[in-house]
């Protein structure tokens, strides 16, 4: 027989019983419609995970962090000066797969307006330019610190959106630089602000004119909040008084983070590092390297069970649908046992009657299949209006493939054992069929 002549006759059977090729679609409908929305949802959630992941630094981000040495280098600790700027110094020089390395120093201190108001306390960090980079900031007005200002000490400050709204609240950001804030009673120049860092929930809160509770964890408070000067300006104006005995370059850091250019060469990186770090604290193992590869790994097995197990509820549904077709087809099959047998004494082969049958089966899941796309994107727009922003469920063309094609082949699997049985009739018997 052939397959146009097939896909035509099939055609005209399904249109000649509108009810049943209907609830024999729906199954499919509902199998295809459902596995593309999980596969939208789950998309979602990983695209918006790996966004949250960015704007707080990324898997690059690694931090240098300080630990209990083994016991049995535990007597020679003291020899170790702990993490300090020349740890920067030698990881910057001698560790070509780091990009960016950044000593900070953290001093909690007074900030307040030069012409007046209560001074706040809050946390001042002293950083070189490769903070920025590292921490994956963007600037709003102004510039960021720059090697020169850290060269010559310049009391120069970038402020986060939290610090400047709440000391100039009817001010805009590009109004405030050239402005002076006192840190612990120093007058400092704003030189820039930082962009808002907010999640995509709270943006469509305020877009919309809701409040934003106060009380909620918010994962960027500390860059929306951050007070940051040159790094040299922090040590000689606030604590090089206080610790007489250190210099600039022996003074304990409060945090090294370091990015890896280089994901694909991640372990290296680390190796370098490590190498590095090693010779710096003279063989004492007071330090540790803080990746997020767990907490990526963790983020990655949850979106890998929710597919999962998004995929197989779905497949049920398909799986139930295919009954249906199974079903259905066998019904037709039994209405049509004089046609095929007058078809068969007439010259037809049982390949076909085969061929024939499975056509047939194979367009009601193709119909269904594309009914179910078109029945995806509205439950798909359902699901953004209650989904949290940040995870709004993204359609795949990919997603969208997996799911027809997952749909044709249990059409194909589920018309077999009719096709086969239709093939396999006697003509004699079937011309005797009432």
């Amino acid at each position: 027989m052939n397959f146009i002549v097939a896909i035509q006759t099939g055609m005209r059977e399904i249109g000649s019983h509108k009810i049943r090729s209907a609830l024999s679609m729906l199954g499919i409908i509902l199998g295809v419609s459902s596995l593309i929305s999980t596969m939208a949802l789950t998309r979602g959630m990983e695209e918006g995970t790996r966004t949250f992941m960015q704007q707080l630094g990324g898997l690059e981000l690694v931090r240098v962090v300080d630990k209990e040495p083994s016991a049995e280098l535990f007597e020679f600790a003291v020899l170790s000066p702990g993490r300090t700027l020349r740890d920067a110094e030698a990881i910057q020089a001698n560790a070509p797969l780091i990009s960016h390395v950044s000593p900070e120093l953290i001093l909690k201190t007074t900030v307040s307006l030069e012409n007046g108001g209560d001074p706040e306390r809050r946390s001042v960090t002293g950083v070189i330019p490769g903070y920025f980079v590292i921490g994956m900031h963007a600037i709003d007005a102004g510039r960021f610190l720059t090697d020169l200002d850290v060269v010559r000490g310049s009391r120069c400050v970038v402020l986060g959106s939290t610090v400047a709204a709440e000391l100039w609240p009817a001010v805009p950001a590009t109004g405030l630089i050239g402005r002076r804030v006192l840190i612990h009673g120093s007058p400092f120049e704003v030189v820039g602000v930082l962009d808002r860092y907010e999640r995509e929930e709270d943006k469509r809160a305020r877009a919309e004119g809701r409040k934003v509770s106060s009380r909620r964890w918010d994962p960027f408070r500390s860059k929306n909040q951050a007070v940051l000067i040159p790094f040299a300006t922090m040590f000689h104006e606030f604590l090089s008084g206080m610790f007489p005995e250190d210099s600039m370059h022996s003074i304990k850091l409060d945090a090294m983070p370091v990015r890896i250019g280089d994901l694909t060469r991640f372990p290296a990186a680390l190796e370098q590092v490590r190498a590095v770090l090693q010779n710096t604290h003279r063989g004492v193992d007071d330090f540790d390297l803080e990746t997020r590869e767990d907490w990526f790994d963790r983020v990655e097995s949850s979106v890998r069970a929710a597919r999962l197990s998004g995929g197989l509820i779905s497949a049920i549904s398909l799986v139930v649908g295919a009954i249906g077709i199974m079903n259905i087809m066998l019904a037709s099959i039994s209405e049509r046992v004089r046609e095929i047998g007058i078809r068969l004494a007439i010259g037809a082969r049982p390949s076909d009657i085969f061929l024939q049958i499975l056509v047939e089966s194979v367009l009601v899941s193709l119909i269904g299949g594309l009914l179910g796309i078109g029945a995806s994107f509205g439950l798909v727009e359902v699901l953004k209006s209650i989904s949290p922003t940040e995870n709004v469920p993204i359609i795949s063309a990919g997603g969208v493939f997996f799911s027809v094609a997952f749909a044709l082949g249990t059409g194909l699997l589920s018309g077999i054992y009719p096709a086969l049985k239709a093939s396999r009739l006697d003509p004699i018997t079937a011309l005797r069929y009432e």
